[in-house]
């Protein structure tokens, strides 16, 4: 059950990469060509979310385009030739759905829903649930408590109609024994569990269906008569589902879970046993066959689809079902030989998993399983687990996943829409939950530790087009973050992953994806010389940059030392290189035109370095002079974009920040078409409008500033970033290397504070004070810190290559624990911009401590001149 390690020195069988077992062949197709003819957009990616949804092959799409762009398909309801078109075909679809499931028309029924939350939510608003009362304990709703959100979620509309709901453990369905006899009650009770357990791929008994049918196995000691749900929707993905031996009186599906596409698509298979016995209130278009609108009469429709598929189903989308049956099977030759080949794979990736040790002996993984992947019929290929430091401690969920973002791993992070299993595995009580909610934490979000233990964990699953490199890569991975990072050490592996794998292992090799290299002719050009507002200035227009020694890393206990700006960096274009200046203006939403522009793509996507590395190339350079932005890159003409926008020919749109919606403005064809041929793709430059006001979510503590409305720009976060150079000073030591010379500068301190892209950097006097102050003063501003930069992938990227190395986070990582955090977000409070106001380099920064904000109010003796207003 919950963490579940292999025992020190255990056994573990030895699997080759050319095992027969693993490298499985379609057919004469082999898997290789499989992804080289329908996959090919997988190249370079290790895509290990299958549970959540699979992939579609070419084929199947291109076939489905075919389809449409040689058919006419019109609505089913009507009755012309392609409406007639449309509704055979629909039908043919239900025939060949209940096919797949080895049952027919006439023992259930296919009614299409937007997917297998939409047919829950059916079933529990039409079951014949029957209320408590006076002489009736009422219907009865059981459900596993290994159970997907939505079938939790059911509760609540049943709930409404005065019906108990009870979960049931696993461990107690399975010590349940016969019901109450009372052949006399036919109330109707439901139980509901999944086939296969979507978040740790455990396989429950498919007899159960037939058990608690008959009364053999009861979920609660109750006389009446149930019915059972069973959630395929995880299980049918991989595996083959025989309605004719299991017949579940209800079977929700979702398709994109077994083809890939279509999305938004699903279907409730409903047994004739059960069908009759469903109520439903509303009626929708299609479904009536004669209705009055000034007195209450209706009449369904005899077929049971067409009773309760509410308006016009998606039908295009059930035709690309029937390309999702068509390509499943050419293929791949059908389920039971994807349940072969997935299963193989997670059973050797399991075991090798178990298998990781640290040098110390600690395991290097906890798995969160209930089988011990002995067969396909008990074990799904799904794996879960979260990673161990070597003291035993949980490396958070949020922390692996972006480090596997680096080696372009795809897998997914969190509870899964299953609170029950969570709790179980991970043993959190419903006291902690209601806890962690308190402290802030929400399903889906990556706060993946409280008070040092994890609220999720990290789930990997295979699909039929999944190959042994997939799984050992992300095996690579492991080894190469949490084995060989931590003071050099190599892997130890209980037993052999493979000859070829623990050969390199013990060799010290990198078995992760290798990143690309760009070509040379997009290599970025010199950085530009820093500029003050009146235009560029020479070297010695401000102080160069200072590296500070071993001795000025502290002061003595309690004092601030000195603080001084030393570099000003603004970012005109979000994700685009870094415009250094001496002084420079501040406006309402920072330093004036700091992130006033972002490039997005065809559909208005904000584009950012995680996506496209080569943005760090693209060089912005700002002349208030002549009101220009002038857009440079290697291998391109430089190109104008003037600082305003032109009300007449700017044309409006909207895109989306940080889940904020703002208004802004296409910069013109002439600088997309310039974008879009850098980036070989479709390019937009779009600017945020000077009529848009978007306001930063601040909240203001007892001994914060005054608050303040803050206004921001596109940034992420906050209106400033400030680093610390003897922050970047210590990390620089500790990502230096030793050899027989001493030590080796592998990154020299200007390229290491770029990959942070802060506005704001100054000389500091000791490591990561700046994260213990609640402001800072400089001259006649004020700034409130608002809290410590969250890091994620984006300071891998060097900005002057646009090449990715995992050095500096993971070293981020491994020292600051728990979130990898690196400077402070900063808002200025009560500034007036009725004159002009500057921040230079050079300016002296007073810092205030959280626990002493008194400081705040300086002498004006000690406001630094170097401020203008």
């Amino acid at each position: 059950m919950a963490g579940r390690a292999a025992e020190p020195g255990a056994r573990v069988r030895a699997l080759a990469p050319d095992t027969p077992e693993l490298v499985h062949n379609y057919g004469s197709l082999s898997l290789h060509e499989l992804r080289a003819r329908e996959f090919r957009r997988l190249a370079g990616t290790v895509y290990l979310d299958h549970a959540g949804a699979t992939l579609f092959p070419q084929s199947q799409l291109t076939n489905f385009t075919e389809d449409l762009m040689n058919n006419v398909y019109g609505n089913p309801h009507s009755q012309n030739i392609s409406s007639k078109l449309t509704h055979d075909t629909v039908e043919q679809v239900r025939y060949r759905i209940l096919a797949h499931f080895h049952t027919s028309p006439e023992d259930y029924s296919v009614i299409f829903t937007a997917g297998c939350t939409a047919a829950l939510k059916l079933v529990a608003e039409t079951f014949p649930w029957e209320s408590q009362g006076p002489a009736s304990g009422g219907s009865h709703f059981c459900y596993l408590t290994d159970s997907h959100t939505s079938v939790v979620g059911m509760r609540k509309a049943i709930t409404a109609v005065n019906v108990t709901s009870t979960p049931v453990t696993p461990e107690d369905l399975r010590e349940s024994s016969a019901a109450v006899s009372d052949p006399d009650c036919q109330l109707p009770h439901l139980f509901c569990y999944p086939a296969q357990s979507n978040f740790s791929g455990t396989r429950y008994p498919l007899c159960w269906i037939t058990e608690v049918q008959a009364g053999q196995r009861c979920p609660v000691n109750t006389p009446g008569k149930w019915f059972v749900l069973l959630d395929a929707a995880c299980y049918v993905s991989t595996s083959s589902l025989d309605l004719s031996a299991h017949p579940a009186d209800f079977v929700p599906i979702s398709f994109y879970k077994i083809f890939g596409f279509p999305t938004g698509l699903g279907a409730l298979l409903v047994s004739k046993r059960v069908a009759p016995l469903l109520r439903k209130t509303y009626f929708g278009g299609g479904t009536a066959a004669a209705y009055l609108v000034g007195e209450d009469f209706y009449i369904p429709r005899h077929s049971v689809a067409e009773r309760f598929e509410d308006g016009t189903i998606s039908f295009l989308d059930v035709i690309a079902v029937k390309h999702g049956f068509d390509a499943l099977e050419r293929l791949t030759g059908g389920m039971e030989n994807i349940k072969q080949h997935t299963f193989s794979l997670a059973r050797y990736t399991y075991t090798a998993l178990s298998s990781l040790r640290y040098p110390n002996g600690a395991p290097v993984v906890r798995l969160y399983t209930d089988t011990e992947f002995s067969s396909p019929e008990v074990q799904g290929p799904i794996i879960n687990f979260n990673v161990l430091d070597d003291r035993g401690n949980v490396v958070g969920y949020s922390q692996v996943d972006k480090m596997a973002c680096l080696h372009n791993i795809h897998l997914r992070t969190g509870c899964f829409c299953n609170t029950g299993a969570c709790q179980r595995h991970l043993q959190i009580s419903n006291n902690m939950v209601k806890k962690h909610h308190q402290a802030g934490h929400v399903c889906g979000d990556d706060v993946d530790l409280i008070d040092g233990q994890p609220t999720g964990s990290v789930r990997i699953s295979f699909g039929y087009m999944s190959t042994l490199e997939d799984a050992q890569a992300l095996l690579s991975f492991i080894t190469a973050t949490w084995l060989h990072s931590s003071k050099g050490h190599p892997a130890r592996v209980a037993a052999p992953l493979g000859v070829q794998d623990v050969a390199m292992v013990q060799e010290g090799c990198d078995l992760s994806p290798q990143e690309g290299s760009l070509p040379d002719s997009r290599l970025p050009m010199d950085p530009a010389t820093p500029v003050s507002v009146l235009g560029p200035s020479s070297a010695e227009a401000g102080p160069a940059l200072q590296t500070p020694s071993e001795g000025a890393a502290g002061v003595p206990d309690g004092g601030l030392g000195t603080h001084v700006v030393t570099n000003i960096y603004l970012y005109p274009i979000k994700s685009c290189a870094a415009f250094e200046v001496t002084s420079w203006p501040i406006g309402k939403q920072g330093l004036l035109y700091d992130r006033s522009w972002m490039v997005v793509n065809h559909n208005g996507i904000c584009l950012s370095q995680k996506q496209e590395p080569r943005l760090c190339l693209i060089q912005p350079c700002i002349d208030l002079k002549q009101r220009i932005m002038v857009i440079k890159a290697k291998g391109m003409e430089p190109i104008e974009v003037p600082l305003e926008e032109n009300s007449e020919q700017g044309r409006i749109c909207q895109s989306k920040v940080c889940a904020d919606r703002v208004n802004t403005y296409d910069c013109g064809e002439k600088i997309s078409n310039w974008l879009s041929k850098f980036f070989g793709r479709p390019c937009h430059l779009i600017k945020q409008s000077s009529s848009f006001q978007r306001n930063a979510k601040v909240k203001h503590g007892k001994d914060q500033f005054p608050a303040t409305t803050a206004t921001l720009s596109l940034v992420n976060e906050a209106q400033y970033l400030l680093v610390n150079q003897s922050s970047v000073w210590e990390l620089q030591q500790q990502l230096s290397t030793s050899d027989e010379n001493g030590k080796e500068e592998l990154f020299p301190m200007k390229d290491l504070i770029s990959r942070f892209r802060a506005n704001i950097i100054t000389n500091g006097t000791k490591p990561f004070e700046e994260e213990k102050w609640d402001g800072i003063s400089v001259g006649s501003l004020h700034f409130q810190v608002l809290g410590p930069c969250h890091r994620c992938q984006m300071i891998c990227i060097d900005q002057k290559t646009g090449q990715r190395n995992q050095d500096v986070f993971q070293k981020l990582s491994e020292t600051r624990k728990r979130k990898v955090n690196f400077g402070v977000y900063l808002m200025h409070t009560s500034v007036d911009l009725s004159s002009p106001c500057f921040l230079s380099v050079g300016s002296k920064v007073f810092p205030v401590l959280k626990e002493n904000v008194e400081h705040a109010d300086l002498p004006a003796s000690e406001k630094h001149q170097d401020i203008l207003s």
